[in-house]
């Protein structure tokens, strides 16, 4: 998984992860990469630093700075978190209820779930809503041969 920092033709900037870089370049290509603050599709990539870690200090990294939103006169909250705070709640929410949506409606075949999706894509079984588990390996697996999978949203309060 590769976490980019993402910027919108507004500045807004965000970041989110990918499967890896030609995942990103094909969702941006297909306009799926949006940005949160404004809907824009016009998304690029923000200059990153690495983050690097020698044998010594491994599992011992500080995490590097969160984004910064450059903001535009026209594009100024009122308050300088409220209007963030809000649209992050906002988008939690979104999310939650897109999560809880499929789970309502789909079934949950576990760690079947990479051979499910192939026996559906390859018509040896009846369509239907499936999630479950797979390794990012399996994932790309998937990918790779042209079946499409998503990773289900894991909201903060999930980890508790």
């Amino acid at each position: 998984m590769i976490r980019y920092a993402l910027h919108c033709d507004r500045n807004h900037a965000f970041e989110s992860w990918f499967q890896s870089s030609s995942a990103y370049d094909s969702q941006v290509k297909r306009k799926l990469v949006t940005c949160p603050i404004c809907g824009s599709a016009k998304v690029d990539k923000a200059i990153m630093a690495p983050r690097i870690v020698g044998k010594k200090g491994r599992g011992r990294a500080t995490p590097p700075p969160e984004p910064v939103a450059a903001t535009t006169p026209e594009a100024a909250p009122s308050g300088p978190t409220s209007l963030l705070m809000a649209q992050e709640r906002e988008l939690r929410a979104k999310l939650k209820e897109l999560r809880d949506h499929i789970v309502k409606n789909a079934d949950n075949v576990g760690d079947r779930f990479p051979n499910e999706a192939r026996a559906m894509h390859y018509g040896d079984k009846e369509h239907r809503p499936i999630y479950g588990e797979a390794s990012p390996e399996e994932a790309k697996s998937l990918i790779d041969e042209g079946i499409e999978v998503s990773p289900l949203p894991t909201l903060p309060e999930d980890r508790n």
